[in-house]
């Protein structure tokens, strides 16, 4: 369960109110048993070792209807429809939680400001956190909406209770657009979806459409503002999320603050510092402020423009400078940050309301032991379903014979073969270079290696689909130029190692969620990678690990 927002929740009363050590800690002594790695493959401790209350609801599930109820009927690469887009069972999150939480003394009201929310307008991991940031805070109390455009290409079926509720007029450019605001549930969470008349957010991907990208979040942020004022909502935290959210405290701090929004206090969670929201002063004043204004050493300048004509403000760094906390993924990150790229000066300006906090996974989303995507469910206690879904994948995929085989069994022979699974978005942050070399690597040494993920850059969207061409009908590598939710829970649940070789990670997924589907991560040390994943053979991290998981 993520609990990331442990250190913010109950201690943000005025701004620069935290304590982050105490607020770390507690982060990862929630985490840590997630965080178990062994050189040697003990999938029975990785597997068992989620939070008691998960497993303990797990462990009764299986008890009362087991794991694998029937045969399985083995998917094949020439299927008609490939095994990942059949249908599968519906599947409410909010069913899967454990009852036992203990709720907060001090219950706040927060609204997450983001362009992302798992499942429905997904790119990277900036969506996962904050769907799961927002359950875990639903759970133990709060009053939890996040706020999302209205993406054209967002799936309405998989939105219970849509309705539209306030119909009212936002600011852009010199005009008032009108815009609706509708109410729906995703996970268990309330959404607000905003959708303005104009032609922002239209289009058949979240990002990348026809319209001027950085306008339409810039209306976004001033049109969440808006809402709130008309609607009359006050509440006690609005959280923000990367560039896209980071005009939104100056809105808040240089013009409703001094309307009618006096209760709030601004967090912005920086997921990533790769993008800085670049922004020219003439399309910051489209929202209706003086771009000018911000174009200072102090405020939103971009210093790598200082000299330039024209120079350049930065909407991450406005965020930055504007809000009450800024908070990054992991410690590790946050000191890499203070001391590289050119956010740093204002970083270390601000540090006494920085901070790094731990990011983790939804263990309810992901569950091997009632994972609706897997064929077969598992568990630390039954991990015969984890053999079942390798195999699965390795005969849906061809990478494995499609010999008869009796029942549920599967022939040694495949699952003795080390099977790597690499689930990225092919941009150079991950380590393209490492990815290609590991490919050539375990097909050398006789593994077999299945990459899921999309290149939104020409030129290694190309170099992959060379290396697809060149490895795809082979016995031993799949790469797949695409994402799939539904396979990537199946390859997760397939795989013996999940490969992260970053060059910079601010936290990473990829690995605590292979470890919980009883997978070996083999990662670069760097960022969060560093932080959550450590070798037991290493006696110093032996003892870090046992207290950590003290008590509090």
């Amino acid at each position: 369960m993520l609990i990331m927002e442990s250190a913010l929740v109950g201690k943000f009363c005025k701004p620069c109110c935290f304590h982050s050590r105490k607020g770390v800690l507690r982060k990862r002594k929630g985490m840590a048993t997630h965080h178990l790695f062994s050189s040697e493959f003990n999938i029975m401790s990785l597997l068992s070792s989620t939070h008691p209350s998960v497993q303990a609801g797990a462990l009764k599930r299986e008890s009362s209807a087991g794991f694998v109820t029937k045969e399985l009927v083995w998917p094949s690469p020439d299927d008609e429809i490939p095994f990942w887009k059949r249908d599968f069972p519906s599947w409410d999150a909010s069913s899967e939680v454990p009852t036992d939480i203990v709720k907060d003394s001090n219950l706040l009201h927060i609204v997450h400001v983001t362009a992302e929310m798992a499942p429905i307008a997904k790119v990277g991991g900036l969506g996962d956190v904050v769907t799961g940031l927002a359950r875990a805070c639903l759970l133990r109390g709060h009053t939890v909406d996040i706020m999302l455009p209205f993406y054209e290409c967002i799936q309405k079926q998989q939105i219970s209770d849509l309705a539209l509720i306030t119909v009212y007029n936002s600011y852009h450019d010199g005009n008032w657009i009108p815009t609706n605001a509708h109410r729906g549930v995703v996970s268990g969470i309330p959404v607000i979806f905003i959708e303005p008349s104009n032609e922002f957010f239209k289009g058949q991907h979240v990002y990348g459409g026809s319209y001027n990208e950085l306008e339409a979040y810039l209306f976004f942020s001033r049109a969440c503002l808006e809402w709130m004022q008309v609607s009359g909502i006050q509440p006690d935290i609005i959280h923000v999320h990367e560039w896209q959210t980071g005009a939104l405290p100056l809105l808040f701090w240089d013009m409703y603050q001094y309307l009618s929004l006096k209760k709030p206090r601004v967090i912005l969670t920086i997921h990533n510092m790769e993008h800085y929201g670049e922004c020219r002063q003439e399309q910051l004043s489209k929202c209706g402020l003086d771009g000018s204004v911000y174009a200072t050493i102090d405020k939103a300048l971009d210093d790598r423009t200082i000299g330039h004509n024209p120079e350049r403000l930065s909407l991450l760094k406005g965020g930055i400078v504007y809000s009450n906390a800024v908070v990054t993924v992991s410690p590790t990150y946050l000191k890499e940050t203070l001391c590289s790229r050119w956010l740093a000066s204002t970083l270390i300006a601000h540090r006494d309301k920085y901070f790094g906090i731990l990011n983790g996974i939804d263990t309810a989303m992901w569950n091997p032991a009632t994972d609706v995507f897997l064929p077969a469910k598992f568990s630390g206690q039954n991990i015969e379903g984890k053999k079942l879904c390798k195999h699965y994948v390795q005969r849906g995929l061809g990478l494995a014979s499609e010999g008869i085989i009796s029942g549920n069994n599967v022939p040694d022979t495949m699952l003795k073969v080390p099977l790597v699974v690499c689930i990225s978005r092919l941009v150079p942050q991950k380590g393209l270079h490492l990815i290609t070399h590991a490919i050539k690597y375990i097909e050398e040494l006789g593994g077999q290696m299945i990459v899921l993920g999309k290149a939104s850059d020409s030129r290694f969207e190309g170099e992959f689909k060379h290396l697809a061409e060149l490895h795809n009908h082979g016995p031993s590598i799949r790469i797949l130029l695409m994402y799939s939710e539904e396979l990537s829970h199946m390859l997760y649940a397939a795989a013996d190692m999940v490969l992260v070789p970053s060059i910079y990670e601010p936290c990473g997924l990829s690995q605590l969620i292979g470890m919980r589907y009883g997978a070996i991560p083999v990662v670069r040390k760097t960022g969060g990678l560093a932080d959550t994943v450590f070798d037991m053979d290493d006696q110093s991290n032996c003892l870090f690990l046992k207290e950590l998981m003290k008590d509090p």
